[in-house]
């Protein structure tokens, strides 16, 4: 529950409750101030995210392989691709800004972008 005068006695008269309110209105718009520096960070945090499963290869079974894309909000990332066979594993990271990357795509890495660009938190 909120209170107005916490710890402290209740103010007895009106020039008292007008001091109470202009430390209030000094303490919001302070956590004002703090909400649009984190909203701003938050921006560049990962918030969107895409996962693909499949099987690239015939001869080995089940859809163990991945793509997975984690965006920002404007889009920017990476992408991270898994490939599973029989020789061994491996993992390929590709950097993605705008929703695009520099590098060539697979089907599944495109997939796994737009799969996030889609996705909202």
């Amino acid at each position: 529950m909120f209170n107005l005068f916490p710890k402290k006695k209740k103010p007895e008269n009106l020039k008292e409750v007008l001091k109470k309110f202009a430390g209030l209105e000094k303490r919001v718009k302070e956590n004002c101030r703090k909400l649009e520096i984190l909203e701003k960070k938050s921006k560049f945090n990962f918030q969107k995210i895409g996962l693909v499963r499949y099987n690239p290869f015939s001869d080995v079974g089940g859809n163990q392989s991945f793509s997975l894309a984690l965006l920002d909000a404007n889009n920017n990332g990476m992408v991270l691709t898994g490939l599973f066979g029989r020789e061994g594993n491996r993992v390929y990271g590709k950097p993605i800004k705008n929703g695009e990357s520099e590098y060539s795509l697979s089907e599944e890495e495109k997939k796994a972008i737009e799969k996030a660009i889609k996705t909202n938190f």
